[in-house]
Parts: C-alpha cells; structure tokens; sequence
C-alpha cells in the first residue's frame, strides 16, 4: 500500500507542473501485464521537471486498419512518439508510417528484418545466442517449429547456418494451426517427429504458443529422457516448467532479465508490493515482454529529458497532425527524436540498452538457462564479444557429492506385509515406528549405499497414476516427479507410464496378476467313494468290457468241438445218455468272468484253445486294472480334497456365476484394460459392464468382498499380496492357477538421480546373497498364521473312518439280501412245479385200469412181488438226484 500511496503522490505532482511530452501508446488487448509495467515506468522515471504524458489505445495488432487508424489517431493528438507492439500482419504497416511521417516507434516485439531507421527494437535478436547454443550442444540433426507471425529471419539464419555446418533440420511452421484443432495437430505432429527420429526440437514460439506445445508433450509421453528442447525466446522463466522438469527431457532456452541483479532485484520488490486489482498482471513475476516496456519508458524518458535539457523546439505546425495527407508532411523535429533515442545508454531490466544506427540493441548479454530437478539453472551466457561462454561446465552435475552428509527422503505407503505400524508404534520415533520387508529391504539397501534416510508415507495413500486432465502425477510417482522424495521403497510395479517420467532398479520381487477366491469347505468321501479312483467312463468301460468277454466265451465254447463232452455215469452204472453237454453256458460264462475279474477263480475252465485265449486275454486285463484301482484307493479313501469351482482364468471366463474384479485403479486393472488378448480383453468386457461394480477402492475391500461373497466373488490381485492374505486368519482365501502375467516391484528414483546406480547394485547384491528370499520367507510364511505352506490347505492322511468304507458295507448288506430273496423266490418256484407234479400222479393211480394191472400182477403165481421191477415208466429220475433235488412222487414209494 506504501508503494502505490508513493506512486500516486509522484503520478499526481508530475501532472501538477512539471514539463510533460505526449507519447502514444498501441496495447494489443490481453496485454494487461505490459500495460502495468508500462504505467509503473511512468510513475517511476517521471521528474518534477520532467513528465511523459501517455495516449493509450487498446486494439487488436493483427488487424491492419485498427492499427493505421490508431496510429493516425495518436499522431493528431500530436505525441512525439509511439510506443507498441505489432505483429507480421501490421509491421509493414507501422515502419511505413513512421518512415514517412518520421515519427519514432518504440517496440517490444519481434525484431524486424530491413532499415528502419525510426523503428526502435527493444528485444534483442536471439539468432546469435540460439546459433553458439546449437553449436555448443553438438546438434547436427533437428526440428525447427517456428511461429510465422514472428517472421523467418530466426528461421533464415537457421537454414542458412545449417548449409554451411552441413546440418539436417525439419522446418515446420506451426503458427496457422487452427485453435479448436491445435491439440490435435501438436499431437499428430510430435508422433509424425517420433517416427522420423527427431527428438532435438527448437521452439521458436511467444511464451503462449510454447505453453500449448509443452503441454501435448506431456500428454503423449515426449518430456521423458532421451529428448531435448531449445525454448527460442528470451522468457525461459516465464512460463510454468514444473510439469515437465520432472519427467527427464532436457529443456534449455534464454533469459534476457537477470533475477539475481541488483536492479532487478529491487524492482521485484516493488512490483510484488503493488496492488493486483490496480496494477493486473503484478500477482506473477514480471515477463520479458513487461520488463522490455519498463525499459522501453525509461528509454523515452532519458530520450526526451535531454532534447528538453538541450532546449531543441519540438512543436508541431502547419498540416503535420494528419497522417493521411498527400502529399505526407513529415515531422522536422522526427529526425531528431530519433537520433536522441538511439544514443540512450542505460542499465534496465534487461540488462544493458544501447542501439545501433538502425536501432537495434547492441552490446546486451543473454543468460542461457537449463532445466533442472530444483528448477532453472544458469549455465552460461552469451554476448556478442565473447559469445558463449560455459560458467557451469558440467550441465548435469552427478549430485552424490555429500550425499553421506545428507538425509534421503524414503517415500513409502503402508500395505501389510512390506510397511505396517508397530504395535506400539506411539512408543518410538521416526524409521522405528514401522516393520516389514520393505522396512528391512530400506534398511539394508542404506547399509549398502552408506546414505542416511528418513521413511515418510505418502500423503494420499496412492501408488501413483497420471490424471487425465491435469497429466499430474499423484502417489509415490508423483512425490518422485516433483521432488517431495528421493526415492521410493514400496511394492511399486514396474510399468511403462512410470518408466518415462521416472528410473526403477532392477526388481527386487517378481509376480504376476493371480485369482482369489474362498476356500471351499473340503469334500467328505461319499458312501461309494470307492468308485473314484477310476472315473465314471472307465467303470463303464469294466461293465461293457465283462459282458462282451462273458459273451465271446460263450460264443466260442458253443463252436469249439473241445468244449463238448459226454456226460460220465457214475462206478459200475451203465451210461444214461449218448448226448454231449457244454459246461460254458451264458450264465456259467458269466460266472467264470465275475470270478476272474474279483481274483477268485472259478470250479470250471475253459479247454479249448480258443476260450483259454478268452480267458487268458481277459485275465492280464483284470490284473492291470485291479493295481491300478488298489494303487489309488488308499488316497483318495484317506485324504479330504478341497473340490474348487475354478481353476484357471479360462475357467472364470466362460462362466457368469461367480463375478471377478480387480482394484479401481492400478496396474492390475489397467493390464486388463490395454490387453489385446482375447482371453483378457473378454474379461475386461465383463468387468467394466458388470452391474453392481466389480471394481473396490482397496485391496482390503476386495479381500474382504471374496470372504463375504459365500464364493461367488473372484479377485485379481497381484500374486505376493495373494500369498500373504492365504497366510492371514481366519485362513479362508486361497490362490488359484498360475500368474496371468509377468511384472516385478521396483526401488524408483527421480529422473537422473544419482541414487539409481547404488540403489541398482545393492539390489543386486541382496538378491545374490539370498537376502531377498530371506525377507519373504520372514514375512510372508515365517510369520503366518495358517500353518507351513497354507495351514489347512495342506492334505493330510488319517486313519479310514467308517464313512470312508460305507459303500462296501451296503453292498455286502445288500448281496446278502438280495441272496435271501432270490432264494426264497427259488424255493417257491420248486415248490410249485412239483406239487404240480404230484397232483398228476396222484391222478394216474387213482384210475380203473391201473388198478386192474397192479391187482392181477400181485394175485398170478408166476409173477411173484417184485420190488426193483424196471419198468420204463418206473425207472428212477437220475437227472434229478444228480441236480440235488429230493423228490416225493410215485417212484419213491416202491416197495
């Protein structure tokens, strides 16, 4: 407030009495900055004695009838010169008025080509430093994107110094872009540079245009290491770096004010003391552009408080007040004017000020910048005596000087098993408070590099993603990037978005995407758990096998001659048949077959060659798959089997019942979303479409959804966090099937940093020590809670129970039984038939005529009783003693 009561009481005593001089001013619209600048020199440089009184116009410099209208406007008022800007289109339009009507026009705009001896040139020309800049860099192939509306005398020299260096530049005019398509064309651009090689590019572009470009190379990735930029202006400061001093390219361009000067320095002061809403554009640090109209002020005022100290008359007579008179009258004091504002010599914000005889500035010094990870440096300058000169020769200095004297910054996030709070956390300090492998693995990776560090978890609990709109970094990527950390010790995954804008060591954990699922209760053995050790489609096999067998042997016994046979009588019997009988009947055959298959054997066997070959072929067959069947019967009667639903990505693709996700945002998520699998890319489908989300903010969420989901939720994690939620209570996760891809965890570093190649190398010797698989055994199983490899998962053997053996025992119940049954339902059927016979004979003897013959018979003398008469119709049923059977009929009650 003290600054602006103090500009104001000067603004006010200058307009009271002291001597004034008109002075024209051309602003184009948007130039708030400028035109700050332009009044505070004004305030600053006006005298008691001496006062410049402006005439400002706002209007839009492209357009040339705004400009002569303008110009002819300030040149009736009668100001004695002209400050402005102007642009390709009004150039040609403001030298012609000031060459003819000899009036001084004062710029800070692109110089211009010609003699123009009453255009003064307030910036000064950048072909020189941008030629030595080339040179020094070594460049002999590059791209060369200018702005038209600048000119092509930059791009002339350019061309010019490239034929002679025998260089190879792309020339591309950026400034007829269209704005609603500009993005899309500096993309299409950068992509068309990158197939053709061209990763040196030099900008000659206004600060606005060069904010646009930078911004689509950070979109498309193009700000990385290996890439090199040349800012063609004298505003290397002005514009916002800190998107891309992070991400590795190297930036470098020119500085045409000096900070750090005395002078500059106090005018800082000032302008930050001044009031925004009076003076716009005083919020931000001043711009080239304002500070070469700050000077370009005090120019005319110096100008001008001489002509006036000389006493030389400046009036204005006759016609000379219209500019559009024929013929042109041009101003007698012009000449003048002009030769008193190119003797000016004075020290401004811009350095030192002095024109040649053509105006143009002489004798000034350019400061050639370079972008670092803290920011702007200073490297070197350029004059036109000594041209480049290199005050910071090592242009990326190895910043591991002192390191053993500096405290590293540990960036880390706090996910069990790899950084968790002790329990008694609140009882330490600093690195104490934590434990886990990423703890131990900081620890020993400090002992290897000799460096002190300090852990600090990340502030949004983020592992780092790019955001769309802004193209900031967030998580630990981002605290890399813009310098909150040194480097990351963390389950960061290496990918290749994170590559590009940061530096990872070798991995020190590999993994891979993995399923989660519930651990399904184990299977009890069913009451016919015998039948498993062979499958369905073999046992089916067995029975089809032991009917064809039973039949081809019956098949051939009946045609083989040898298996015929007479049927022998009993010791001292006479023959009762000449008939041949065949033992292998079909249920005989049948018979013989069970018998062989259950290892019994069998009372009958076969005798012809034919049906040994049946039995012989059949009986190797019984051998191999009763073995086979005892070799697997014991485990699968004494072993309790988890029976999963899924077993592989395959398995959960073609299948809607259990639903699978993955966390919202990761590298889990994005490996489905960029895959050109199918497998996986049909997966993504469902994934993104599935309603209610399949996605969770957390991994604990996630764990927790697959525990509640009674098995009809999957997740997609990465395989280590996996292993370690399987040995975690209450033991009810397990993994399934193999990794669906290949990745590792990286140690990451920013971009250039010096700890990259000891963090590398201890890395390496950790892993070549065995000390890595050390850590993960501590943590992950040393520590777990469900048992060595997976507690209950693990398959134990135990005594049989009687539920292990039911099956067989319903089976020897049943035959039994069954048995009963069929014997009874014999006994009946043999009942019958028989009383059926009885009830015939009975009959028979009953009859008139039998009675008669058995009454004569006993009564005739030459017929005594015979017992053992051998009546046809009376001979005893041999074939049915011999099957067993005890007849009651006729025959036995012979006497």
């Amino acid at each position: 407030m003290k600054m602006l009561l103090l500009l104001t009481l000067l603004w006010r005593d200058a307009l009271c009495g002291s001597p004034s001089v008109q002075i024209g001013g051309l602003f184009p619209r948007g130039a708030d900055q400028e035109y700050s600048a332009f009044r505070v020199g004004m305030v600053q440089f006006g005298t008691a004695d001496f006062r410049l009184t402006p005439h400002i116009d706002n209007l839009e410099v492209a357009n040339s009838f705004a400009v002569t209208n303008c110009f002819c406007s300030q040149f009736s008022r009668g100001v004695y010169a002209i400050f402005g800007f102007y642009d390709k289109k009004s150039v040609n339009t403001i030298t012609s008025f000031c060459e003819t009507l000899h009036v001084s026009f004062i710029t800070p705009s692109f110089p211009v080509e010609g003699m123009n001896q009453f255009v003064l040139q307030m910036r000064p020309d950048i072909k020189g430093p941008l030629v030595s800049l080339v040179e020094y860099y070594k460049w002999e192939k590059f791209a060369y994107l200018y702005d038209s509306d600048r000119g092509l005398s930059t791009l002339q020299v350019i061309l010019d110094t490239a034929a002679e260096r025998k260089w190879v530049v792309t020339a591309i005019n950026v400034g007829n872009l269209k704005d609603e398509r500009k993005d899309e064309a500096y993309r299409s651009l950068f992509q068309d540079l990158e197939s053709r090689k061209e990763r040196r590019i030099i900008l000659d572009c206004e600060q606005d245009k060069v904010k646009d470009i930078m911004e689509q190379v950070i979109t498309i990735g193009r700000h990385v290491k290996g890439y090199h930029y040349i800012i063609a202006n004298l505003g290397f400061v002005d514009g916002d770096l800190s998107k891309i001093q992070y991400g590795g390219a190297n930036v470098s361009g020119f500085q045409i004010v000096d900070f750090d000067d005395p002078v500059v320095a106090k005018f800082d002061q000032r302008w930050e003391a001044l009031e925004e809403k009076e003076y716009p554009g005083a919020d931000t640090r001043i711009r080239y552009t304002s500070a070469l109209t700050y000077d370009a002020v005090q120019v005319m005022t110096e100008a001008f408080r001489f002509l006036h100290k000389q006493r030389i008359d400046m009036s204005r007579r006759g016609n000379s007040g219209d500019c559009l008179a024929n013929p042109a009258v041009p101003w007698a004091q012009g000449v003048e004017i002009e030769r008193a504002l190119k003797q000016v010599r004075v020290d401004g914000l811009t350095g030192n000020i002095q024109f040649d005889q053509y105006g143009k500035r002489v004798n000034y010094s350019v400061t050639i910048m370079e972008l670092k990870n803290n920011g702007p440096v200073k490297i070197g300058y350029w004059n036109e005596v000594d041209k480049m000169v290199v005050t910071k020769s090592d242009l990326y200095p190895n910043d591991t000087m002192g390191m053993e004297n500096k405290t590293v910054v540990v960036t880390t996030i706090l996910e069990a098993p790899y950084v968790m709070l002790k329990k008694n956390a609140e009882l330490f300090q600093d690195n104490d408070r934590y434990e886990g492998y990423c703890v131990d693995l900081a620890a020993e990776i400090a002992k290897h590099c000799g460096i002190r560090y300090q852990l600090r978890i990340v502030k949004d609990g983020k592992y780092g993603a790019r955001d769309a709109e802004t193209k900031i970094w967030n998580g630990m990527v981002g605290e890399l990037v813009y310098g909150k950390a040194d480097i990351a010790v963390a389950p960061l995954t290496i990918t290749l978005v994170r590559e590009e804008v940061i530096d990872f060591s070798k991995p020190f954990m590999s993994l891979g995407i993995s399923i989660m699922i519930k651990k399904p209760q184990k299977s009890k053995p069913g009451v016919f758990s015998f039948l498993d050790p062979l499958a369905y489609e073999i046992w089916m096999c067995i029975v089809f096998a032991y009917i064809g067998v039973s039949v081809v042997l019956f098949l051939v016994s009946r045609f083989s001659p040898y298996e015929w046979q007479l049927e022998e009588p009993e010791d001292g019997a006479l023959p009762l048949t000449t008939e041949s009988t065949n033992e292998f009947g079909i249920f005989n055959s049948l018979w013989f077959s069970l018998g062989a298959f259950m290892r019994q054997g069998c009372d009958i066997s076969p005798r012809s060659l034919s049906g040994r070959i049946v039995g012989g072929v059949w009986w190797f067959f019984t051998l191999i798959i009763i073995s086979s069947y005892t070799a697997n019967l014991a485990a699968f009667l004494t072993v309790e089997r988890m029976v999963s639903p899924i077993e592989s990505a395959e398995d959960l693709a073609k299948q809607t019942e259990i639903a699978y996700g993955t966390l919202d945002s990761g590298s889990t998520k994005e490996f489905f979303r960029r895959s050109k699998i199918a497998l996986f890319d049909k997966m993504w489908q469902y994934m993104k479409s599935a309603e209610p989300s399949v996605f969770v903010k957390k991994t604990a969420e996630g764990v927790l959804r697959v525990r509640k989901s009674k098995g009809k939720y999957a997740y997609l994690l990465e395989s280590t966090m996996n292993e370690y939620i399987e040995q975690r209570k209450p033991c009810d996760t397990m993994k399934v099937g193999g990794n669906l891809d290949s990745k590792g965890y990286g140690i990451a570093t920013p971009k250039g940093s010096s700890l990259r190649n000891m963090v590398n190398l201890a890395v390496l010797k950790l892993n070549e020590q065995g000390l890595l698989d050390k850590l993960k055994n501590k943590w992950w199983y040393d520590k777990g809670e469900c048992g060595s490899g997976g507690g209950e998962s693990k398959e134990k053997t135990s005594a049989l129970s009687l539920s292990n053996v039911a099956g067989v025992f319903y089976i020897l119940v049943g035959g039994l039984g069954l048995a009963m049954m069929v014997a009874l339902v014999e006994f009946c059927y043999k009942s019958r038939t028989e009383a059926k016979k009885m009830k015939v004979a009975a009959n028979t003897l009953s009859s008139p005529q039998h009675t008669r013959n058995y009454t004569h018979t006993l009564s005739s003398p030459q017929h005594p009783p015979n017992f053992n008469l051998q009546s046809p119709s009376h001979q005893p049923n041999y074939a049915t003693y011999k099957e067993g059977y005890n007849v009651y009929g006729i025959e036995s009650v012979k006497i």
